[in-house]
């Protein structure tokens, strides 16, 4: 069943670290540095403190809609369950199609598709923009999840049809163009105190 969320996309991560308070996710880029990234660190909260973000401190605001693909919601994930790498994709439809009809391809035929191909993932997440406060015009957050870096960026494809497969299928929703490049992540979990 998907939650509701608001996502913040932040430049650098002292500014997310310093802006979020609450309880919440922190997806940090591990690259270093990040100025080549869309974004630095991704924080998920349910705390509607993060409403108060403005474009002075983060990259961008939204509500999403979080499926859980594989594995339970993110919130449900105790200290040791939360993934170890992050391969977070930033999702913009294609031109031609609308928002919506891109996100039931999305969900209906690519995400099980991505579970058949990406099949050392441990996690995998669609967050689905519904509103943008303000930020880049994504459409969707994709999170795959894997046990390492080197998992994620050696065993993301199953095969090399699969990897045919998955890009065959991307083209046909998402606008491979314009959609910002992946951001390779870790996470943490803060808890209020």
């Amino acid at each position: 069943m998907p939650v509701l969320k608001l996502a913040a996309v932040f430049a650098n991560r002292r500014d997310a670290q310093e802006e979020t308070g609450e309880e919440h996710l922190t997806f940090n880029a591990i690259a270093d540095p990040t100025d080549h990234l869309p974004f630095a660190s991704l924080v998920l909260s349910a705390s509607p403190k993060l409403i108060a973000l403005n474009e002075q401190l983060c990259v961008g605001l939204y509500l999403v809609s979080e499926r859980a693909m594989l594995n339970r919601p993110l919130d449900e994930l105790s200290h040791g369950d939360l993934p170890a790498s992050v391969g977070i994709f930033p999702v913009i439809a294609k031109p031609g199609l609308d928002a919506l009809s891109a996100d039931t391809h999305w969900r209906e035929v690519h995400g099980p598709l991505a579970l058949k191909v990406h099949s050392a993932m441990t996690h995998y997440y669609q967050l689905q923009i519904v509103h943008r406060f303000f930020g880049p015009a994504w459409h969707g957050l994709a999170l795959c999840c894997f046990d390492s870096e080197q998992a994620l960026r050696e065993k993301m494809y199953s095969s090399a049809e699969g990897k045919r497969q998955i890009t065959q299928d991307i083209l046909t929703f998402a606008d491979t163009k314009n959609s910002p490049r992946k951001v390779v992540a870790e996470v943490a979990k803060s808890e209020s105190s």
